[in-house]
Order: C-alpha cells, then sequence, then structure tokens
C-alpha cells in the first residue's frame, strides 16, 4: 500500500461561507482530519462523520501537543494511506506553522497539497469596514506576529516596521498590546495614529473598537476585547468609522 496524502488547508476566518471550494472538497473527502482551536464550530459541521477528527489546537501558554507531535500524527496516518487534511483557521502559510509541516511532510517523501484560506489578517479588517489599502492612506501594507516563540529565530523588530509601511496588521497581539504600542510609539510612529481592534471578525460575534494608538490598550480592556483579535494601526483604520457594513453573518 502506498503512502496517503495530506492536505494543509485554510479554514479561513471563521465563518463557514468564507471557506474555499477547494478546501470544503477535500475536507468532504478526508479520512483524518487534524485541527486547530479557531476552526469554527460550523466548519467542522462540514466534515462527514466517517472522518476521524483529531483536536491538535494551541492557545497561549496551552498546548495540547507540540508540534513535533502533530508532524508525526500527519506522517503516521499518511503511511497508512490514509488522506489527511491539517485543518488551520486562516491561511496555513500566515503564521500557521504550515511552511514546518511541509518540510516535515518533504523529509518523509509524503505528497501533500496547500490549500490557501482567507487570513483574517484582511478578512477582519474588511469586515469591519477598513480597506487596508487606500490610494488616499495607504499603498504598503505589513502582516506582524504579536506572539513569537521562545525559540524563534527571526525576531519581530518593531522599530523598523513602523516607520517601513502605512498600514501595520497584528495578529496573536491582544495579549501584548501596550508593549506592542510602547515599542511602535518608541520607532517613531505618533501616539495618535489611527488604531482598530477586530474581535471574532466575520463571525457572528464581531466587535470593532476604533480609537488611537496610544489609548488602543486601555479600549481594549475596558471593552473586555479577547482573542481571537486582529490589530490595525494606520489611517486606514479611521474609515472604519463611515465604511463598516458588517451586521450579521452573510446569507
Amino acid at each position: 500500500m502506498g503512502y496517503g496524502k495530506v492536505y494543509l488547508v485554510g479554514a479561513g476566518p471563521g465563518n463557514p461561507k468564507l471557506l474555499t471550494l477547494r478546501a470544503l472538497e477535500v475536507l468532504q473527502n478526508a479520512d483524518v482530519i487534524i485541527y486547530d482551536r479557531l476552526v469554527s464550530e460550523d466548519i467542522l459541521k462540514l466534515i462527514p462523520e466517517k472522518a476521524e477528527k483529531i483536536y491538535v489546537g494551541k492557545a497561549s501558554g496551552k498546548h495540547t501537543l507540540t508540534q513535533e507531535e502533530i508532524n508525526n500524527l500527519m506522517i503516521e496516518a499518511a503511511v497508512k494511506g490514509k488522506t489527511v487534511v491539517r485543518l488551520k483557521g486562516g491561511d496555513p502559510f500566515i503564521f500557521g506553522r504550515g511552511g514546518e509541516e511541509a518540510e516535515a511532510l518533504i523529509s518523509k517523501n509524503i505528497e501533500f497539497e496547500v490549500v490557501p484560506g482567507v487570513s483574517s489578517a484582511f478578512a477582519a479588517p474588511a469586515y469591519a469596514g477598513i480597506p487596508l489599502t487606500h490610494r488616499a492612506y495607504a499603498s504598503s501594507v505589513a502582516i506582524v506576529t504579536g506572539s513569537q516563540a521562545a525559540d524563534a529565530s527571526k525576531k519581530v523588530n518593531w522599530g523598523k516596521i513602523a516607520g517601513a509601511v502605512d498600514t501595520i496588521v497584528i495578529l496573536m497581539g491582544l495579549e501584548s498590546i501596550r508593549n506592542i504600542v510602547g515599542n511602535l510609539i518608541e520607532g517613531g510612529l505618533s501616539p495618535n495614529t489611527p488604531a482598530a481592534i477586530i474581535e471574532w471578525g466575520t463571525t457572528e460575534n464581531q466587535r470593532t473598537i476604533i480609537g488611537r494608538l496610544a489609548t488602543i490598550a486601555e479600549d481594549a480592556e475596558k471593552a473586555s476585547f479577547k482573542p481571537p483579535s486582529v490589530i490595525v494601526v494606520g489611517e486606514v483604520a479611521n474609515l472604519g468609522r463611515k465604511l463598516a457594513w458588517f451586521k450579521k453573518p452573510l446569507t
């Protein structure tokens, strides 16, 4: 029996109607689905009952399995000839460790396919009426992680980012937002730079706050914002005050 195939699949930002057609196709033909914490219940309901579902979610400081153990799960199932879906919130190659998993599969000569997903980095701001680029305000964007592994070899240089782009999108940054804000201001951004936070973007629980960089952390605390949240820093954040269109899930 030959090896099975592994699909590294992006589940999108939460709204099941933002799942791609290819993602839905491979989900419905999978033998094993290894899924993360931010894969929504609505998307899990699309998985056939015959498929084995394995939860490997990670939260800050709480990992169900190590990354090496997740890699081994994929490999072991594929070696048994099974069709495996590694299902991740957002896109597998944007802070989803999809690159590491692809490397692990290649090391064992296991065939894989990447199925891109709609990232919350741009979907959540869009649902909040915040275009990341705009001819009048922004011609460049940086997507940055606000939470890095202790052993990450490439650290975020907030000072350089502060002066390099017009719009900064920060994922997984709410828990360290005060430190991030301080670094951006120290790097040269004005404390009055517009900033926004979108909690549970694209879902029925979506909430948005828009304010200034200097006070956005305090605003988030007062409103009891929690992860998952996307932070947007730049002039475009103010457009959410007049372009907000989202009222309920897509129909």
